[in-house]
């Protein structure tokens, strides 16, 4: 398989976030010769190493077009999300970081709107409280690239959207 990606193309590597390709190497691998995307995860910096037949399996995927940033908004304004409220702060846990884990937007902007939601009507707990920052500094990141805007302009509607609930 051809690589998909391009040096300085922009890609989302899944629970990490947005990264530029800064280059397409050949690594040794267990012996074995493989093609690589050397990935930088723009948020921190830090420079991951994906070989290019396991994009699909991994999760590498292209940065959502513009056009879709509407329906990530859309699922933000749900105004009765799966809270979850009766279950355990643990249970709810492991199912957020389970939609964080896949790498799709749409999955980040539901566990950004449930927590936020949630927030609302009761103290999070510790990891409820760092997956809500998570979840939305992904969602800052990417929709800024597809919006070509600044991470602040996405700030100020995320507080409008969720001041209203």
């Amino acid at each position: 398989m051809e690589p998909r990606f391009a040096v300085g193309d922009m890609a989302v590597y899944p629970a990490h976030g947005v990264g530029e390709v800064m280059g397409i190497e050949k690594r040794e691998i267990m012996g074995f010769k493989h093609k690589v995307y050397v990935l930088r995860i723009l948020d921190n910096g830090m420079k991951i190493m994906i070989p290019t037949n396991k994009v699909e399996s991994v999760g590498l995927r292209e940065v959502i077009p513009k056009a879709k940033v509407k329906e990530v908004f859309k699922i933000l304004r749900i105004k009765n999300g799966n809270t979850s409220k009766s279950q355990t702060w643990n249970r709810r846990y492991r199912e957020y970081m389970e939609k964080i884990k896949t790498g799709s937007i749409f999955d980040i902007a539901e566990v950004l709107r449930d927590l936020c939601l949630l927030k609302a009507d009761k103290d999070l707990s510790f990891g409820e409280r760092k997956m809500l920052d998570t979840a939305r500094n992904l969602l800052i990141k990417e929709v800024s690239i597809a919006r070509d805007c600044k991470e602040q302009t996405i700030e100020k509607e995320l507080e409008k959207i969720f001041a209203q609930n």
